[in-house]
């Protein structure tokens, strides 16, 4: 192989055409590429893979199959599904995301992903946007699982894909939240622990009438009760959009995203 030197013109045209060009990336793509490495890593991690897919599909079946919960009057799928669809949205959008984000923080992992070009927003809308392609892989094979079940939807998918989304921003402020503000092994156990505690006194598998009056009132202030009933109303009754879960859902978002964003410690 020869190299040849060119001398004036010729060899600042060489020069030119090879010259290093420093500098970050388009903020799109590197928002994209953050995304894309987030999903990943969340699809590759057994114990997120456990909460995010195996345990709402397990709850799925197996109240539908057998006959251990009350679910009311009509098929128990079509009671139940609105409720695992809402425990996917809060097993992703808080639980994995707190556990993930509260072991990077202890890493240094944030701090020095908080020094590259990467704005610390843009990093957060990288998490956000891991959370709904996880969510959307989610309610796609959820919902294939429930139809082969029986499930038989009724309503207005608007109203539906409002309340998810919704469901996502407090859910996810919330992890983040917690992630922030809490070392990496009390985020672990307080997210785990709170995802069981919501899976049965948040209207996901136990209907919330099944619990007594004064404590119907505050359990349906909860997000996931909120969310639950909100897409059990649709889904299950055909109603209408149901401003008032809406409402709730909105609140706790708003309240939880600013926070989030408040308190969150970096390092």
């Amino acid at each position: 192989m020869t190299l040849t030197t060119g001398t004036g013109a010729d060899s600042g045209a060489a020069t030119g055409a090879y010259a290093p060009r420093p500098g970050a990336a388009p903020l799109s793509r590197m928002i994209a590429a953050q995304a894309a490495l987030e999903t990943k890593m969340l699809l590759r991690n057994g114990e997120q893979l456990l909460l995010t897919v195996v345990i709402p599909t397990l709850l799925l079946v197996l109240f539908s199959a057998v006959d251990i919960v009350d679910t009311g009057a009509g098929k128990a799928v079509d009671f139940l599904t609105p409720g695992v669809l809402a425990l996917a949205v809060m097993s992703t959008a808080f639980t994995g995301q707190a556990i993930a984000t509260g072991f990077e923080r202890r890493y240094g992992v944030l701090k020095r992903l908080a020094a590259s070009p990467l704005p610390r927003w843009a990093l957060m809308t990288g998490k956000t946007a891991s959370v709904l392609v996880t969510e959307v892989l989610q309610v796609v094979l959820l919902t294939v699982i429930a139809f082969a079940l029986g499930w038989s939807p009724h309503g207005d998918p608007l109203a539906v894909l409002l309340l998810l989304v919704l469901g996502t921003a407090a859910f996810s402020g919330l992890g983040l939240l917690m992630a922030g503000t809490l070392k990496a092994e009390a985020t672990l156990a307080a997210a785990n622990l709170v995802f069981l505690l919501l899976l049965v006194g948040g209207g996901v598998i136990v209907p919330l009438d099944k619990f007594p009056s004064g404590a119907q009132d505050v359990l349906g202030l909860l997000p996931i009760s909120a969310l639950s009933d909100g897409l059990r109303d649709v889904l299950q009754h055909g109603a209408g959009m149901p401003w008032g879960d809406l409402g709730i859902l909105a609140g706790w978002a708003v309240v939880a995203l600013a926070a989030a964003g408040r308190f969150f410690r970096w390092e």
